[in-house]
Formats: structure tokens, C-alpha cells, sequence
């Protein structure tokens, strides 16, 4: 039988709507209260990218959770950057969360526009920031950002980008709505056809 999986973002997501700011003590009991509901996954933010961050990632080792593991989020390394010098990386790596998840471009569009580089550079970061962190942590899921726009757009390119993450070592594909533009039958469609 298959198990689903909780994955909470409130801590990063749910903080970033107007008028939320989350102290560190807030994050920290609102981690105790998502692992008493028994949430699998609780994204704790992106350390590194703010200073109320990096702290909760240093207080939250300290809890005695018991059904919840906490989970860092960030990029795949920048783009003209090696990935062991990638502070991103390095950051997920400082948080000593056991669990990381990384978003990297699945749109060609997105690719070309964002980054500036090649679909075949995409790749190559995709699968070096995946390989890179299976070294160090024990589990790393893939969000595959806009991956529903990018199939859509390029249905080849964006298989590629899971794939180079799958290859990789990544443990989780997680396949985003990032604009929320699609319709249900169409996540539907396209899952399916994946």
C-alpha cells in the first residue's frame, strides 16, 4: 500500500504572505505543532537567505521532534558557479538539516530568460546540485519550478529536467503549479502522461 506524505510549508510560504512575520520562537513552536499533528515534512525556510532563518535552523536541532523531520529549501547552484563553492549550497549544507529540497527551471523559457543559459547548462546544474547534495544529506527532493507551464511549452525539455534530477539521486519529484495557472484535468493530463 502507498503512503502519502504531508509536506507543510508554513514556514516559508505561509510567510510570505502580507502582514506574516514569524519570529524564531513562533517558527519553532509552530514546528512542535505540525510534528504533534504528525506531518512528515516541515519546510523550515531558506537558510542562508535571512538571518531569522539561519537561526531557526540552528534552535530547531534542539527539539525533540517526534513524527516531523525539518527540511531546508533552496536553489540549484548558480548558474557559471562550481557547485562545491555555490553559497546556496553551502548554506543548505550549514543548516545540518537531514533533508533538503531544491527548485531548479523546467520552463525552456524561464532557462533562456532567467538564467541566460543553455537548455544542456540547466541540465548540467540540475544534476550537479542533486549529486552534489546526495553526498552530504539523506534525502534531497527535486521541485521542479513551473514544471507544469514548462511541459506545457516543452513537454521534452521538461522530462529532460526530471530526468537529470532522477539520474542524479534526487529521492522526490515534486512537479509544481508554480503560477497556479493550471487546471486540475490538466495536472491530471499531464501526470499521467508522465
Amino acid at each position: 500500500m502507498r503512503q502519502v506524505e504531508i509536506y507543510d510549508t508554513t514556514l516559508r510560504d505561509g510567510s510570505q504572505t502580507e502582514d506574516i512575520a514569524f519570529s524564531v520562537e513562533d517558527k519553532l513552536r509552530i514546528t512542535e505543532k505540525l510534528d504533534e499533528l504528525g506531518l512528515h515534512y516541515v519546510e523550515g525556510g531558506w537558510p542562508g537567505s535571512n538571518p531569522k532563518d539561519i537561526e531557526y535552523f540552528k534552535k530547531v536541532l534542539k527539539l525533540r521532534l517526534k513524527n516531523s523531520r525539518v527540511v531546508a529549501f533552496g536553489s540549484t547552484h548558480r548558474p557559471r558557479h562550481k557547485v562545491d563553492e555555490d553559497t546556496t549550497l553551502r548554506a543548505l549544507l550549514d543548516s545540518k538539516a537531514e533533508i533538503v529540497t531544491i527548485f531548479g527551471k523546467t520552463w525552456d523559457f524561464h532557462v533562456a530568460e532567467a538564467l541566460r543559459i543553455s537548455p544542456e547548462e540547466n541540465l548540467d546544474i540540475i544534476n550537479n546540485s542533486v549529486s552534489y547534495l546526495k553526498k552530504h544529506v539523506n534525502k534531497v527532493l527535486f521541485d521542479a519550478e513551473h514544471f507544469f507551464d514548462g511541459y506545457k511549452a516543452n513537454p521534452e525539455y521538461a522530462m529532460k529536467c526530471l530526468s537529470a534530477a532522477q539520474n542524479a539521486g534526487a529521492d522526490c519529484l515534486v512537479l509544481c503549479d508554480t503560477n497556479g495557472g493550471s487546471l486540475p484535468n490538466e495536472v491530471k493530463g499531464i501526470v499521467d502522461l508522465s
